[in-house]
């Protein structure tokens, strides 16, 4: 007999509060989206997407980007199956079907914020792009960045190395698909472009095929 999982309800929660990390390590965690209150599909965060999560115990903000999703059946066992049903008819004939699936991401740190007060750091925190002394722990909430924390981490570029050193994803594809976020949030900022490719660079010891191919993927 299979005990069903207890519900919790999310309305009290920030807007910006989709997951909760159920892995984590020093260079990464997994997180796992929460359960929508409605019969769909929790949003997959997209790849290259900013999110944050904290380590309670030191107050650090830490920041990090989504390097991998997936959806996957809860039950380990059995395999999702082709219905042939839209979403509608879904919601109408198999309810359950929402109950029974889990989407899940990973994403790498890229830095964190102290809650140490600067006159030169963000919003009274001190921005660092290295890793943290310690991940977020278990269950700690994961939240999408907003757009000015994104705006204001990326002043510096640092943060392009550690990206290169990603494993087990089409690095070159993620590098390109953050700097199209940050391009994007900086209202096609041409200069800061200019720089962030200045920087690749040098990272890439002037490799300007796969330089190309990376900057030809960002867009406006």
């Amino acid at each position: 007999m299979r005990i069903p999982l207890p519900q919790f309800s999310t309305e009290n929660l920030h807007p910006n509060h989709f997951a909760e990390v159920i892995e984590t390590t020093t260079t990464e965690f997994l997180a796992q989206c929460l359960e929508p209150e409605d019969l769909s599909f929790p949003v997959m965060p997209p790849f290259g997407s900013w999110v944050k999560s904290y380590d309670e115990e030191s107050g650090n903000e830490v920041l990090a980007v989504v390097t991998y999703a997936t959806t996957t059946p809860i039950d380990s066992v059995h395999r999702a199956r082709a219905l042939g049903l839209s979403l509608s008819q879904l919601r109408e004939e198999q309810p359950q079907i929402f109950a029974m699936l889990k989407t899940e991401f990973r994403v790498t740190i890229l830095g964190f914020l102290t809650p140490e007060a600067s006159s030169n750091g963000y919003g009274g925190k001190r921005c660092y792009q290295y890793l943290p002394p310690r991940p977020p722990q278990i269950h700690q909430g994961v939240y999408y960045c907003e757009q000015e924390e994104i705006i204001q981490f990326t002043e510096e570029l640092d943060f392009l190395r550690t990206l290169l050193d990603v494993r087990s994803v089409p690095v070159d594809s993620l590098v390109a698909a953050v700097l199209r976020e940050i391009y994007r949030l900086r209202q096609a900022d041409r200069d800061w472009l200019v720089q962030a490719g200045r920087k690749l660079s040098t990272l890439l010891k002037d490799d300007y095929d796969r330089l190309r191919y990376i900057l030809s993927q960002v867009h406006f």
